[in-house]
């Protein structure tokens, strides 16, 4: 392939790329801003992002969605790389201080993750979940402020969280 096929292949895939990058750039530079708190190392991620995206061709999955996570997960992968990259670069080059530093990266992951799962529950099954797990409800205070049966309730926080794990969530 010469150099002027390898160009029109590349800009008959640009408007794509562009398409791409307009979608997600913003919520992926939002994504990657809560594992690093570098601002310029994250931007550096989103775009190797990207450039994977764009290499990766028609092996990307179809939907926005879908897309999304693949770009996310692609950008986690990276930054946890960055991440370990800049660790052994202070432990060579910085004297041995034992100060133990908290690690937001898994946590921020979590969130990430726990937020895609739960949009793709029902709204029925996301409302029980939401009512017992973050406002600390009781199945029988649910079903009161939902207006369902209690028995609708367990039903509904049972299907949840089997679609929960079968999803991947960590239990």
């Amino acid at each position: 392939m010469t150099t002027a096929d390898h160009t029109c292949a590349a800009t008959g895939r640009r408007p794509a790329l562009d398409q791409l990058m307009s979608e997600h750039a913003g919520p992926l530079l939002t994504f990657v801003r809560t594992l690093v708190t570098d601002h310029h190392l994250a931007e550096d991620i989103v775009q190797e992002t990207f450039i994977q995206a764009w290499q990766s061709g028609n092996r990307l999955p179809f939907g926005t969605i879908a897309i999304r996570d693949w770009l996310m997960t692609a950008a986690r992968g990276l930054a946890v790389t960055s991440l370990r990259e800049v660790a052994v670069g202070r432990e060579t080059t910085e004297p041995e201080v034992d100060v133990a530093q908290p690690d937001h990266a898994d946590a921020a992951v979590a969130t990430a993750e726990a937020i895609t799962l739960l949009r793709r529950l029902p709204d029925e099954h996301r409302a029980v979940l939401l009512h017992t797990y973050l406002a600390g409800r009781t199945t029988y205070q649910t079903a009161r402020v939902l207006g369902v049966p209690v028995r609708t309730v367990r039903s509904r926080h049972h299907d949840a969280l089997s679609t929960l794990r079968t999803s991947g969530a960590r239990p």
